[in-house]
């Protein structure tokens, strides 16, 4: 069985790099993605299995981003667990409205994100 790919989308660097580690370590095909409008092209053309976002993100924001793919018949299925500094309802509020299937605010534990990574991809 081949393993399942995940995209992990931020313009942090070394949040992408905390993020992929230990995902890779599970056995988890990682892409990666530093701006918005190479994240949906990724997605669009790689088909992951789920998707971690960031929503700051240059070139195109983290919400247009999960609804141009939650809108879409071919990628809504794929499971996005937003990973974001906004910690306002407003915004949490913005980002389930938007397609998000989950939404978790930084500082993260990375236990968690993981939990609900293997639940999303039933692993």
């Amino acid at each position: 069985m081949k393993p399942k790919k995940i995209l992990v989308v931020d313009d942090e660097v070394d949040l992408v790099e905390t993020v992929r580690f230990p995902l890779e370590m599970e056995g988890f095909d990682v892409l990666v993605s530093y701006n918005g409008e190479d994240a949906l092209n990724q997605a669009r053309k790689e088909s992951p299995d789920l998707i971690i976002l960031d929503l700051m993100l240059p070139k195109l924001d983290g919400y247009k981003v999960c609804r141009l793919l939650k809108f879409d018949e071919r990628y809504k299925h794929i499971p996005i667990l937003m990973l974001t500094a906004k910690t306002q309802e407003k915004d949490k509020t913005l980002g389930m409205e938007t397609g998000a299937n989950e939404y978790i605010t930084k500082p993260f534990e990375m236990d968690y994100l993981m939990e609900k990574v293997k639940a999303y991809l039933n692993k």
